[in-house]
């Protein structure tokens, strides 16, 4: 399994993009925010710009594993449990936390996406992918969110843009 040193997130595809040595790697679909783009705290948008994988949380829990606040609660994700907690943002199986690298943009202040809590994060399969549904963090299927987390170092590269991903990235996976 190659391991990626570059990311690319695109809000327009509602695609993530996975690159080893300018290589694509990998194709998966995501969903990002319902409020579309945008950097300020408290607006439910996914931030655009360039950050890093700050923190990469979960590593051995069980798929499903539903985590509040960074930990896990003990429980993992069936449709009963949905069942009794409707309308919760679930955060599942694992996090790659992310911090932004542009000082006024995504970092410090008002714009601080590591302080916006924003992630990557394993959602219910109830929930449908490539459609902005989320309140900012970069939601992804279970089992892709496994693959991601076993081949993405922290400090690996993440750029979430608005257009589409470029032409060259829709090249078949070799």
């Amino acid at each position: 399994m190659v391991t990626l040193d570059f990311l690319h997130i695109s809000l327009a595809d509602q695609r993530l993009y996975g690159f080893a040595n300018g290589q694509l790697q990998l194709r998966l679909d995501v969903s990002t925010a319902l409020k579309g783009a945008g950097e300020q705290n408290g607006s439910g948008c996914t931030p655009r710009g360039l950050h890093v994988v700050r923190a990469k949380i979960g590593d051995g829990l069980p798929s499903g594993a539903v985590l509040r606040g960074r930990r896990w609660t003990g429980e993992v994700w069936t449709p009963e449990l949905h069942a009794q907690f409707p309308g919760r943002d679930w955060i599942l199986t694992r996090i790659l936390w992310l911090s932004g690298c542009e000082p006024g943009r995504n970092r410090l202040g008002a714009v601080d996406t590591f302080r916006r809590y924003i992630y990557l994060h394993g959602t219910p399969d109830s929930e449908p992918m490539g459609v902005a549904l989320s309140h900012g963090c970069v939601r992804l299927r279970n089992s892709d969110l496994l693959e991601l987390f076993a081949r993405v170092p922290v400090q690996c590269s993440v750029q979430i843009a608005e257009a589409a991903c470029p032409e060259w990235a829709g090249a078949p996976l070799f």
